[in-house]
């Protein structure tokens, strides 16, 4: 762009301005191998480099140039300075009517952003453990909004109207699902010893001339334990129907990820589903929708209605770039510490007050029965000591995720960004909470 030494050889002397030049050239080199390899750096970045390529990006804009006469209704003019800086300078947002994902004439730097936050974001996937996908979509929509997103994918596929879905009790993928449009057709989930399953066959049952899906899950709340998304694979195989994995937050488990390559190894998965916050660290709001299928995230971005704000691909792109791989490696290390941790620690005070750990398997999160306390004030008490995360049912409550659990129970979860001082704080003020709650 310009030939600093050149244009600045008389205002310095030559060593000092060699000597600048050079330090000029290793922040900017991070820049020239992102733009090189379009992949996750090893090392995370300092932030002045993330905010200075975030800032050449917005500075193509069409918004920032100073000679431009315009005259369109949306020409990204922002009132307050603030929410300029909020948003980075992308006021044009990403994609245009037609296409989430095409480039846009008015917004070359907010194109180029968008390119580089899915290149990543495929790459970062890819190397957490799902090696077999081949293209991805990241939107500014939560996950249960992209479940329905995928869903509308799978209905021009098939023409059907039903999606097939084993019981998991979170509203937002089934709202998102009828939001387009679809009937859920539930499969029951059953108590199996501590766990709570959704048999496979019932979900093979389940599957009619009128479904366009099959939506699984693998990252629920003990004692909901994760579907068999290997086996329901080769079932949508078999049958030739759409699989969509919701997989919400599983990027961060090794175990989770593991299963999903073997489902795609296995037989078909159409989507895998992530939220950007629960994996990333990034404010609610976004999410990944991946695919084996080289050409599906085309199909997404053309589903998708109109164009789309571009904050939560700045978001993403700016963790991705300040974690590296090796930094998020280092996250999910400590949240298979955290999780080993939790399990030992609730267990423990389990034992102290005649209670125990449901025997579920679930790389995240932990359950513990509360059989000799009122649970609703267990709940109660833990809120107000300011303990946030944990969830307290019983009965037929909605989240057991099936008619009727056995035991009233408590889970806690040990999620990606968790400290072991959150775990050791949670269980000192969840003693305190069992105190005030004996039957």
């Amino acid at each position: 762009m310009f030939d600093l030494e050149k244009l600045l050889k008389d205002a310095i002397p030559e060593h000092m301005l060699k000597r600048g030049l050079i330090v000029l050239n290793a922040n900017l080199r991070p820049v020239k191998l992102l733009f090189e390899q379009r992949r996750v750096p090893e090392e995370g970045w300092d932030d002045d480099v993330i905010d200075l390529l975030l800032t050449l990006f917005s500075l193509m804009d069409t918004d920032k140039d100073p000679d431009s006469a315009r005259i369109g209704e949306r020409e990204a003019r922002v009132s307050s300075p603030l929410v300029s800086k909020l948003a980075h300078g992308f006021g044009h947002g990403i994609g245009r009517s037609g296409n989430i994902a095409a480039p846009q004439p008015k917004a070359a730097g907010g194109s180029l952003m968008s390119y580089f936050t899915n290149k990543l974001a495929l790459d970062m996937l890819r190397r957490s453990g799902a090696p077999n996908l081949n293209s991805v979509c990241v939107v500014p929509l939560a996950t249960g909004m992209a479940v329905g997103l995928a869903a509308s994918v799978a209905r021009e596929m098939t023409k059907g109207k039903e999606v097939v879905y084993p019981r998991c009790d979170i509203k937002s993928p089934i709202k998102g699902i009828q939001l387009v449009g679809m009937e859920v057709k539930t499969v029951e989930g059953q108590v199996s010893g501590d766990a709570v399953r959704v048999p496979v066959g019932d979900i093979s049952e389940a599957i009619t001339d009128e479904t366009a899906a099959i939506v699984s899950t693998t990252t629920f709340f003990p004692p909901r334990e994760p579907d068999e998304v290997k086996a329901i694979a080769r079932i949508a195989d078999e049958r030739g129907i759409p699989h969509i994995i919701n997989n919400a937050y599983g990027v961060q488990s090794r175990e989770i990820m593991g299963m999903v390559r073997g489902a795609i190894d296995a037989g078909r998965v159409d989507a895998v589903i992530q939220s950007t916050d629960k994996n990333f660290l990034t404010p609610v709001g976004g999410a990944l929708i991946a695919s084996p299928d080289p050409g599906y995230a085309e199909k997404v971005s053309r589903m998708y209605a109109g164009r789309a704000t571009a904050a939560p691909l700045v978001q993403l792109l700016a963790s991705l770039l300040s974690m590296g791989t090796s930094g998020y490696e280092r996250l999910r290390d400590e949240q298979e510490e955290n999780r080993r941790f939790l399990e030992v620690s609730l267990g423990e005070l389990a034992e102290r007050h005649g209670e125990r750990i449901l025997d579920v398997y679930n790389p995240i999160a932990v359950a513990m029965t509360l059989n000799n306390f009122e649970a609703k004030r267990v709940g109660h008490y833990i809120y107000s000591l300011r303990v946030t995360g944990p969830r307290v049912l019983e009965g037929g409550d909605y989240g057991t995720c099936c008619e009727a659990y056995p035991n009233p129970y408590i889970t806690m979860n040990a999620a990606i960004g968790a400290s072991g001082k959150d775990v050791e704080l949670a269980m000192e003020k969840l003693e305190k909470a069992l105190t005030q709650s004996k039957k």
